[in-house]
């Protein structure tokens, strides 16, 4: 599978909780992170999604937050990644930052130079990396 999306995971569902119209999947990967997706009752039918069911999770890069220094802070995001800081690349505007997580995966995100400036990131800083359920694209094989 090819997509422009940086970060793709793999894994099995690890719970569904429906909705009226849409239903919440969980999905476990590698180093047991768990990812929480929004999709619609239609779709996770379509896809045959039940718990054990092997899928995978494509986020775009720009569509992820970047935290530090989050201790007591309370998100309503549902997909929260905690790791360390394994690779910072400055752009003129934009900043990639690759977070290692327990596991061995990797997260990639950009954000804005001036953002990674104010933030301090350097290789080995922990951070973590946030994103909204419903930024998440669930995908089968065919």
């Amino acid at each position: 599978m090819k997509t422009s999306a940086r970060n793709q995971f793999a894994g099995k569902v690890s719970a569904i909780r429906e909705g009226a119209i849409n239903d919440e999947v969980e999905l476990e990967v590698a180093g047991g992170h768990k990812i929480v997706a929004t999709v619609t009752r239609e779709s996770r039918n379509s896809m045959k999604l039940a718990a054990g069911a092997s899928a995978f999770a494509l986020v775009k890069a720009s569509s992820i937050i970047l935290m530090s220094d989050c201790d007591g802070v309370r998100l309503s995001a549902r997909n929260q990644l905690k790791g360390k800081v394994a690779k910072v690349t400055d752009g003129a505007v934009n900043t990639e930052v690759v977070l290692e997580l327990a596991g061995g995966i990797q997260v990639a995100v950009i954000i804005t130079l001036a953002s990674a400036q104010a933030m301090g990131l350097a290789q080995g800083s922990e951070a973590l990396a946030i994103f909204k359920a419903s930024s998440v694209i669930l995908g089968v094989a065919a």
